[in-house]
Order: C-alpha cells, then sequence, then structure tokens
C-alpha cells in the first residue's frame, strides 16, 4: 500500500511540477519569444537544474506544442459545448463570448498560441492548423446558418467569419483585467458590433 501510495504522489508531483514548466514557458515564450527563451532559461524559472528539467519534458518544441494545443483544447471545447436549437444569433453570441473568455484567461499565453506556434516543425504546424481551420468552421456554420434563416445580412461567409475571429483574437494586444471593462461589458459590445456588422435582424 504504501509503495502504491508513493508511486501516486510521484505522479501528482510529477503532474503539477509539468504545469508549473508549461506555465514559466508561455510566460518566457511570450515576453521574448520561442527562439530566444533556452532550456536554461526555463529550467531557471522553475528552480530546476538543467538535466532535471529534461525528466519532465523532452524538448522545447514540444512544450510550445503542448501550449499551443491546449489553448486550442479550450477554444473547440467552448464550441463543442453550444447547443444545436439555439438559434444562429445565440449560438454566435455563446461562441463570441466563449472565444474571449479563453483569451482572458489565457492572456499571459496568448502570443504563443496566436503567433510563436509558427516555428514549430511542419508535422506539429499542420496538426495545429487543421485544429484552427476546425474551429473556424464553427463560426463559419453558424454565420451560414444565420444567412440561411435570414438573421443575419452576408456575401461572403468565409470572409465574415475570418473578419469576426481576426477582431476577437486582436483584444490580447490591449485588453486587460481590471480595467474599466469587465470581460462581461467587454463580451456584450463586442456581441454588439459583430451583429452590426452582420447586418443582424
Amino acid at each position: 500500500m504504501s509503495n502504491n501510495r508513493s508511486f501516486e504522489e510521484d505522479r501528482l508531483q510529477k503532474v503539477t511540477r509539468r504545469d508549473e514548466i508549461l506555465d514559466a514557458a508561455g510566460q518566457l515564450f511570450s515576453r521574448q519569444g520561442f527562439h530566444a527563451t533556452s532550456m536554461r532559461d526555463l529550467a531557471r524559472a522553475v528552480n530546476l537544474q538543467g538535466g532535471s528539467l529534461y525528466a519532465h519534458i523532452e524538448s522545447k518544441e514540444e512544450v510550445l506544442f503542448e501550449l499551443v494545443n491546449r489553448a486550442a483544447d479550450q477554444f473547440m471545447g467552448n464550441a463543442e459545448a453550444i447547443p444545436d436549437h439555439l438559434t444562429p444569433k445565440e449560438q454566435l453570441e455563446r461562441l463570441i463570448k466563449g472565444h474571449l473568455e479563453v483569451i482572458v484567461r489565457e492572456l499571459d499565453n496568448a502570443t504563443v498560441f496566436f503567433h510563436e506556434w509558427k516555428f514549430l516543425n511542419p508535422d506539429l504546424q499542420s496538426k495545429i492548423t487543421a485544429r484552427r481551420d476546425a474551429y473556424e468552421g464553427h463560426f463559419r456554420r453558424i454565420i451560414e446558418a444565420g444567412v440561411k434563416s435570414g438573421q443575419f445580412q452576408v456575401e461572403d461567409v468565409r470572409l465574415a467569419s475570418l473578419f469576426v475571429l481576426s477582431a476577437l483574437n486582436w483584444t490580447y494586444h490591449w485588453y486587460r483585467p481590471g480595467g474599466k471593462l469587465t470581460l462581461e461589458s467587454l463580451s456584450q459590445h463586442y456581441c454588439d458590433l459583430v451583429f452590426r456588422t452582420l447586418g443582424a435582424r
């Protein structure tokens, strides 16, 4: 029994340490860039010897991929949780609010999953691109459904989807928690602007 408990404690410690490494890497990559961050920088940030760091991660690129993929999981999870029975306008509102929630929650890492992912090797880039395209598909599907139902007035659904996503993604450049705009207020303003842009009825 004691051996089992020791194994479990060791496993949990590794999980916690890995999360700590990922959080530190996200901040370092955001602040100084992926290429400018060394494994030594990362080890120093979590108070580990360089060799000990490799007991938790295999490479810097692995950390970058996991950070980007973790953000993709959150975006996709929100999108897939939206009920189908809602109207397109209600679905898009949920999608917008969910997207902004992820950005605000992961504000320290936003630069990483919006920009640094391009430094992954081609195979890993293709995996992230596929997930990005699948996520964009949720916006396109909802806007297209809104056009068909007469709720939205849009000539080019794909362009409209890209426009909405671009506007949402840019938020991380200027939004700061604790400022005049709460997340709830920010989300409502964005919904109002997006619906006007889409000619919502």
